[in-house]
């Protein structure tokens, strides 16, 4: 069904703090639902103040906003704002020129000053008819105020949401700056202290030193134990004991210990000298988190999230409470702003009350299951004695995608932890029937996190026509569980191993399939290891071609990605680099339709936006390939524009993990070791190992909101095996975003928004990442 704003006084109000992408998409999708836009600028201070600080929008006034950090319109603390005078003059601004939705971008300060001033509203509108400011018919057109909250904020510290916009761009500047250190450390032998945000919050740091496998983390939320001194150092000196040339220590600047009292990088700097003579230095990243071009991640969840605000304001009433829209593991959802607010305020009072296990609930599962990874990642010492263990194997199946290595440091550290002996397969399924197989210790996978490609190697061959020897090894080896890292391979060989149980006892042992692949094709899971890569690359490269056609004016750019049948990363990368069109195989188009776009095109020349960017998956149409639609762009763009082809081919799959791709993959790994550690036992019968259930071979997958393992035989009839790709993809729901933005009329779907629930029942489901 197609939505639209009421004609008469419905008008939708920005103001913000925080990011273009959610700006971008509450305009366009504002005036695509027919309502008029006005920005504010400078924040709440505009508010206040209004005259030429609040200002329409047009659809062209957020064109090449996508690529740019900060906020275009500005943002302020306001004084004037928290008294109520401020907020009078800033409801007299509003009802003058009909505004009756506000859409507010910002962090809990910001939208509990929204909050206020909904509460306040009619005692508002009252004071200004007694003072003579504003009719009687102005005050009831302007009965009541819809506010619609986007969480701005780049420590993450707002309950309620997994995910803040900010926060994964914050990440990225973090891990860069680590990566650079990381290299200079190598060389001398070095202990590096990074200060990095968080007042209040230890999300960054907390990620960040999972993203780079750091020795220590101190966040305010944990504070050490009473000999935490003592620990750390001892820490320090295994690691270098065991050969590694550089220790890191991450630090959120609001770090406390138990009694409250602040911890510094200074102080931890003077600790590691005195007691270790190491040559430690310190770095405070300061406001460089706040800056640069925003990540792939960011922007398709601000565009999200802005289209979803503009839903939630479309169907507010006067009852409906103020709400949050945020994300939850892969779902949108809204939340009640006050409910929110307070649980955030709860956790900052937990904090000062010392109840520090409390305020770590209430910061929510998916920070929760950070911590735990982290913990043991980084302080439990792996078992000397072996004795009583299992063996597990590892192994890289598919194509490399970024990841990879995080997910098989995990897999192995937690392994050893559990007081396993794990192996590692080089070359996938050929390295296990060619017996290319070592026992991996802790410091084998030293320093894997951030290294982009697969270090263990990685094929596309299957494992049925080698099941001979691969039997012959699995008992040579004494191989009683299998994970295997990979991409549809990964998952098809599952499939074949579970059929060759009938044949080879050997085969029946328990195996997990972590999906890892740049197409994120893999069916049972939502994402996939290194795709969050992947569409960074092609968001940075389309940044760059949209930047040089900005100059020459007139050009329209079409670029080929990659992804086999599956168009995630095309529409993927549309959604974030603000494409006119992506071509995919699941969206079958005709002739008609690339005419339709080419004449989109020439009449977004004519407006003052005069440049063109489109996407086409590598497999999307046999016979329209991208030489056929440069050809035919170029042709029918004669006079009118230019068209330049670009094929992005392998550089999607390599460079360094996005913090997102080392996040997950450790966390999934983890999960992954856990139960595979719980399966192996659920399945030791008679001395031996035999599995043969249908949930002892298992994809680990990302749905909606929680990690699920699902038998690989369930998933065979939600896959379809020519095209390599699940039946039901989720981002389909997405593409029609991706079309309004581009200023296509079309009919909204809004069968799958969110409807609001509360705050307290989405803490018990399992978030995710």
């Amino acid at each position: 069904m197609a939505l639209r704003f009421p004609v008469h006084h419905h008008v939708l109000l920005v103001t913000l703090h925080g990011m273009n992408a959610a700006v971008r998409a509450v305009v366009r999708v504002g005036i695509f639902t027919g309502a008029r836009v006005f920005f504010v600028h400078e924040g709440y201070q505009g508010l206040v103040d209004g005259g030429d600080h609040i200002k329409e929008a047009t659809w062209e006034s957020v064109s090449m906003m996508l690529q740019l950090g900060g906020t275009v319109i500005g943002s302020a603390r306001c004084k004037d704002f928290r008294e109520r005078e401020g907020r009078l003059r800033a409801a007299y601004n509003l009802v003058k020129r009909g505004i009756t939705n506000l859409c507010v971008i910002g962090g809990d300060g910001s939208l509990t000053g929204a909050d206020t001033f909904r509460s306040e509203w009619s005692d508002l509108l009252s004071d200004l008819q007694k003072a003579g400011k504003i009719t009687d018919e102005e005050a009831t057109k302007s009965s009541y105020l819809n506010i619609v909250g986007l969480v701005g904020s780049i420590d993450n510290d707002f309950c309620g949401t997994d995910m803040t916009i900010g926060t994964d761009s914050a990440l990225h500047r973090i891990i860069e700056i680590v990566d650079a250190i990381t290299t200079t450390a190598q060389s001398h032998q070095r202990t590096f202290v990074l200060e990095v945000m968080g007042r209040h919050c230890g999300y960054l740091a907390l990620v960040t030193s999972l993203s780079c496998g750091a020795d220590w983390v101190f966040i305010p939320e944990c504070p050490p134990d009473d000999d935490w001194e003592e620990h750390l150092c001892r820490r320090l000196s295994e690691t270098r004991t065991r050969g590694s040339r550089l220790n890191i220590i991450i630090v959120a600047e609001g770090a406390i210990d138990k009694n409250g009292k602040p911890i510094t990088s200074e102080d931890i700097k003077n600790l590691v000298v005195k007691r270790l003579g190491y040559d430690t230095r310190v770095t405070v990243l300061g406001h460089v988190q706040r800056g640069g071009t925003p990540s792939a991640f960011d922007r398709i969840l601000g565009s999200r999230m802005g289209v979803e605000a503009v839903m939630a304001l479309l169907e507010g009433t006067p009852d409906t409470p103020a709400c949050v829209v945020s994300l939850s593991g892969n779902q949108a959802v809204r939340l009640p702003l006050m409910e929110c607010v307070q649980v955030t305020k709860d956790v900052t009072k937990a904090m000062d009350e010392k109840k520090f296990d409390e305020a770590l609930k209430l910061r929510g599962r998916s920070f929760m299951n950070n911590w735990e990874v982290y913990k043991l990642l980084a302080h439990v010492r792996p078992p000397v004695s072996k004795s009583g263990s299992h063996t597990v194997a590892v192994m890289n199946v598919g194509a490399p995608a970024a990841g990879m290595n995080a997910a098989v440091r995990s897999t192995v550290r937690i392994g050893l932890i559990q007081g396993n002996r794990v192996l590692v397969v080089h070359d996938g399924f050929e390295g296990l029937a060619k017996g290319q197989i070592e026992e991996a210790g802790w410091s084998y996978v030293g320093g894997w996190t951030g290294q982009g490609g697969s270090k263990l190697g990685t094929k596309r061959t299957l494992p049925k026509k080698s099941f001979e020897q691969i039997s012959a090894n699995i008992t040579k080896f004494n191989i009683q569980g299998l994970v295997i890292i990979g991409g549809f391979e990964a998952y098809t060989g599952g499939l074949e191993l579970m059929e060759g149980r009938k044949q080879f006892d050997e085969l029946c042992i328990p195996f997990v399939v972590i999906p890892a692949t740049v197409s994120n094709n893999v069916p049972g899971s939502d994402f996939s290891v290194g795709a969050d890569t992947a569409l960074n690359t092609i968001c940075t490269t389309c940044d760059r071609i949209k930047q040089s056609a900005a100059g020459t004016k007139r050009r329209v750019f079409i670029i080929e990605t990659m992804g086999g049948y599956c168009g995630y990363l095309a529409t993927m990368a549309g959604l974030a680099a603000g494409a006119d069109a992506a071509y995919i195989f699941e969206e079958p188009f005709t002739i008609r339709d690339l005419q339709a776009n080419v004449e989109h095109l020439v009449q977004k020349m004519k407006t003052t936006v005069k440049r063109g960017l489109v996407l086409r998956n590598e497999k999307c149409n046999e016979n329209y390939t991208t030489d056929f639609i440069f050809n035919l762009y170029s042709e029918e763009g004669k006079g009118i524009f230019d068209s330049r082809k670009n094929v992005l081919g392998h550089m999607q799959q390599g460079g360094s993990p996005t913090p997102f791709d080392r996040n997950f993959a450790t966390k999934m790994g983890a999960k992954a070791m856990n139960w595979m550690s719980g399966k192996i036992k659920e399945s030791y019968r008679n001395g031996r190992i035999f599995a043969n259930t249908p949930d002892s071979g298992c994809v680990l997958g990302m749905r909606k909101r929680a990690l699920v393992f699902q038998p690989v035989t369930e998933l065979k009839d939600q896959t379809d095996f020519e095209h390599r790709i699940p039946k039901e993809q989720w981002w389909l729901k997405l593409r029609p975003i991706l079309k309004i933005l581009a200023k296509y009329e079309i009919d909204l779907d809004t069968s799958d928004h969110a409807h609001l629930e509360h705050i307290t029942r989405k803490r018990s489901g399992e978030a995710a990442v």
